[in-house]
């Protein structure tokens, strides 16, 4: 943990463990309540299984498939003083070992204020997908895309010319270029809706209208717990809620991505200039009966360097949206539906086999899925999920369907 970021963390658990003012005592004493429980423990499990998604639509950042995941989640909240707590989530994903996904100090510095203090490994600030924790909260099996789907750009890799970029078209899953990392790795997503990201978060819950912000080690398409790069992201939400059921969000990011080891390969020629991931994003959330809609729009841009010619069209541009519909059709049943398409700017190659001339397309191919599903509560912490999804790709061989059931239970 980098220095500044130890001091921040000593000052919030010192406005924490401060403890409440003399006024607020005498209220507690005059007003008796029941004392908050010191530790929390909250456990979620889940086993996925599904038919082959031999075109790896649903990998994903922590190289696993989100339709074939075995999951074992443990969330931990330690009250340390009386408007501070340490909290913690746990993971053991496929039988694996266990790891750690989140550690962060939540502090409360004033009463009556609804402001908290974070620091760790923090809730992202961005969207609202992945800020959605538990696996019941999402109402479809398969992830939107565009906090997905794995791109075939890199961190710790770079194409020294457009047409290195254009042969890992469509290979997010593994790629390789030539300059940086000489392993073949996979790519980075959009935005990593399964990754947190460390450095200290700032957010203000009111009535009507919320704010958050955030500085972090990574990016939304690269969160990190250990610097890599020397640099730093900013990221905000300003959500706003005009009715009762209805709410609207604004988001924005910007901060370095590549890495020194991409960097350090890099000609020192065209090294300058920026390196950064710079993202906007606006949602939406309505509800009324038995109605739940949800819906997001991200536009991101990767600032690159210009090494070879054919150049690569820096920035790199992607656009992605999702619309999810759930609707209860009776007690404990629901059925939902989503939309999903990521899409990308364009790169100009060098000309074609026999042709002479440059071939123009996306750096990335398009992609688009529609999933359906339903889910049906055998108890109240037992939830049976079965979903349908169709991709399509650009380029690919045909569109591809997966089938997929969930087993979710929590405590």
């Amino acid at each position: 943990m980098p220095s500044w970021l130890t001091w921040m963390c000593a000052l919030v658990l010192g406005l924490g463990a401060a403890g409440p003012s003399a006024c607020a005592q005498d209220a507690a004493a005059s007003t008796p309540a029941r004392e908050p429980r010191r530790l929390a423990v909250a456990v979620e499990g889940f086993v996925t299984v599904a038919t082959d998604d031999r075109q790896y639509f649903n990998y994903s950042s922590y190289e696993k498939a989100s339709t074939e995941l075995i999951r074992l989640r443990v969330d931990a909240s330690l009250r340390i003083a009386a408007r501070a707590a340490i909290l913690a989530e746990g993971r053991m994903d496929n039988g694996g070992g266990p790891s750690l996904s989140a550690l962060y100090l939540r502090v409360r510095p004033l009463a009556d204020v609804p402001l908290d203090i974070q620091a760790g490994r923090i809730p992202p600030v961005f969207g609202t997908y992945a800020r959605r924790g538990y696996a019941v909260d999402n109402p479809l099996i398969g992830q939107p895309l565009v906090y997905q789907y794995l791109t075939s750009l890199r961190a710790n890799a770079l194409p020294a010319s457009a047409d290195d970029l254009l042969r890992m078209r469509g290979r997010g899953w593994v790629n390789y270029y030539p300059i940086g990392s000489p392993e073949w790795e996979p790519g980075l997503p959009v935005v990593a809706g399964d990754r947190w990201d460390t450095g200290l978060q700032l957010r203000y819950a009111g009535e009507r209208v919320s704010v958050a912000t955030a500085v972090t080690q990574g990016t939304l398409s690269n969160p990190q717990v250990e610097d890599d790069n020397s640099g730093k992201q900013f990221s905000f939400r300003v959500g706003y809620q005009p009715v009762l059921g209805l709410v609207l969000g604004f988001s924005g990011a910007e901060g370095d991505y590549l890495s020194h080891e991409a960097l350090a390969a890099v000609p020192p020629s065209a090294r300058g200039g920026s390196h950064a991931q710079q993202t906007w994003g606006a949602d939406l959330e309505f509800s009324r009966d038995h109605w739940l809609v949800r819906s997001e729009t991200i536009i991101s841009r990767w600032s690159m360097p210009t090494v070879e010619q054919p150049y690569v069209s820096s920035p790199l541009r992607a656009w992605g949206a999702f619309v999810e519909v759930r609707r209860k059709l009776r007690p404990g049943l629901f059925a939902a539906g989503r939309y999903d398409h990521v899409g990308f700017s364009d790169v100009t190659g060098s000309p074609g086999y026999g042709s002479t001339t440059p071939v123009t397309t996306g750096w990335e191919a398009p992609v688009s899925r529609v999933e359906l599903g339903a889910g049906y509560s055998l108890r109240h912490n037992l939830l049976l999920k079965a979903s349908v999804q169709q991709n399509w790709r650009q380029g690919a061989e045909g569109p591809e369907r997966v089938a997929a059931f969930q087993t979710l239970f929590w405590f």
